[in-house]
């Protein structure tokens, strides 16, 4: 773990209520949480305690080294800046200040819609793909039947062909009056 004097780099990633959320980066990226809770108008110390004790995020928060509203450094309780959005959107927005609470279920429609994306854009590329499998295998089995049926013909007419010119000079001679090198129908096809 890095040493929590070392100072960080901080970037402001959005403005909840005039408020800056801010990722601080020092081997990783991590958010305070305070902040965001003031912003919100929710008590961070029950955000702290559900996030130590939800089952995933109470295995990724920090302690980290970070500037406050005041300008000052302070030591805050952080989580990992891809886990954020899963926390907001977890929050009940009945608890939140009444300016803030458009802003959350915003953001929460916004999750719902993005998960439906996730899940179901690839449950309707799959079954895309799988009807244009369908039906490029059926074509592709007409394509073979249609060869081996082109292939038999090939078969037939290369036997005519070779039939024909395997005749002589002198068999044509020979058997001019009997034998025919073209049958009507041979002609035609």
């Amino acid at each position: 773990m890095k040493d929590l004097k070392e100072k960080p780099t901080e970037t402001t990633v959005a403005k909840i209520n005039n408020v800056e959320i801010v990722v601080v980066e020092n081997g990783e990226k991590m958010v305070a949480v305070k902040p965001i809770c003031d912003a919100l108008g929710i008590a961070s110390n029950g955000q702290i305690e559900k996030i130590k004790t939800d089952p995933l995020l109470n295995s990724v928060y920090k302690t980290v080294l970070s500037t406050g509203a005041d300008g000052k450094q302070y030591e805050m309780f952080s989580i990992p800046f891809m886990f954020v959005f899963g926390w907001l959107y977890r929050i009940d927005s009945r608890n939140v200040k009444k300016e803030a609470r458009p802003l959350v279920e915003k953001y929460q429609k916004e999750c719902y819609i993005a998960l439906y994306n996730h899940f179901q854009l690839q449950s309707d590329f799959l079954e895309a793909r799988q009807k244009a499998i369908d039906i490029y295998v059926e074509a592709y089995d007409q394509a073979r039947r249609n060869f081996k049926d082109a292939e038999k013909i090939m078969r037939e007419k290369k036997s005519e062909f070779d039939r024909v010119r395997s005749v002589t000079f002198h068999q044509w001679l020979a058997d001019r009056s009997q034998l025919s090198l073209f049958s009507p129908d041979q002609m035609e096809g």
